[in-house]
């Protein structure tokens, strides 16, 4: 993988705070503090009421709030209310400036630590659940606009009647695809994260109990159009399915490393058009393997059907009843 490392889960930090001592300074004026070091500054931190994890993914939410439901349903009940935001927004939230994530005369310029704990502690709740039910759950992931959409709505539609299948949509506003998808007959909420810009454990959480889903069945996550923030975010999927379409580029992998390092399958759609486009399937794979240990690529066109089969077969393979 030519030496790269994923950026956010390391153990060290390393921060820019001008009141630090000069003999923990390196060259470049970032400063290098271990874990014990870094707990002296922790208290003067909670102080400025500064949520890390917005700093980071820059994923602001005012009013703290994003909305889960079924298709059709209203939030008339305190069930079916708005779920709080994940992340932690101090009442100062306002007065954070995430441009630059500057704060009066400190600067936060990168953590690298896994300041992820309660995400991935419900992460780990929502896979137990998943394997105690044998329910391969796959988190799909992309860029706005590569047929995440569309791959499922012919998904759902040629295997229904032999595989139970449930979705979680996840977009900032509206329930389009979710309607697209209760189209074909699937069980599907909604999650519209506002301007959050991604999902997290603790809203797959909220949407698997409205869905209830079955044993032995198939649950697909659509995440937020995002090849960035949902990088970071474990969801207690089984599998993560990175999707790219052929009108995009094959040099995503070394653009977006970190997803592509997090995931363990590559769909390429819209094959249909390979004939329009300058894009070379085999590059994507080269670069695809100097960032990550994705080993598995498959082809496709949503739009003509051609290579579904082999998807088909993949999902076949790892959907077995428990025995």
């Amino acid at each position: 993988m030519a030496g790269y490392q994923p950026g956010f889960f390391l153990s060290e930090y390393v921060w820019r705070l001008p009141a630090f001592p000069e003999d923990l300074s390196v060259p470049g004026g970032f400063y290098l503090l271990t874990l014990d070091t870094s707990r002296k500054f922790k208290q003067s931190l909670e102080e400025l009421n500064y949520n890390i994890m917005c700093g980071i993914c820059g994923c602001g939410q005012e009013d703290g709030t994003v909305t889960i439901k079924k298709v059709g349903e209203h939030t008339s009940s305190p069930a079916d209310a708005p779920v709080a935001h994940m992340h932690k927004h101090g009442h100062h939230h306002h007065h954070h400036r995430h441009h630059g994530n500057e704060i009066g005369n400190e600067k936060v310029l990168q953590i690298e630590q896994d300041i992820l704990g309660k995400n991935n502690l419900l992460a780990e709740r929502n896979r137990g659940y998943f394997e105690a039910k044998n329910i391969l759950t796959l988190n799909l992931v992309s860029s706005p606009g590569s047929g995440k959409t569309a791959l499922l709505e012919r998904t759902l539609t040629e295997l229904k009647d032999e595989i139970p299948c449930y979705v979680i949509e996840g977009d900032q506003q509206t329930s389009n695809d979710a309607s697209r998808i209760a189209a074909t007959g699937a069980e599907v909420v909604q999650i519209n994260t506002g301007k959050g810009c991604h999902l997290e454990a603790d809203m797959v959480n909220t949407a698997v109990k409205k869905l209830s889903p079955s044993e032995n069945s198939l649950l697909f996550i659509e995440n937020v159009g995002n090849l960035v923030c949902p990088a970071m975010f474990d969801l207690g999927e089984a599998v993560r399915v990175v999707i790219i379409s052929v009108t995009e580029g094959e040099d995503k992998p070394i653009k977006y490393p970190d997803m592509f390092h997090s995931s363990q399958l590559c769909i390429i759609n819209k094959i249909d058009l390979l004939p329009y486009v300058s894009f070379d399937i085999e590059k994507v794979k080269e670069y695809a393997g100097q960032v990550s240990h994705i080993t598995e690529f498959i082809e496709l066109s949503a739009t003509t059907g051609e290579g579904m089969d082999q998807w088909y077969d993949w999902l076949r393979a790892r959907v077995r009843p428990q025995r």
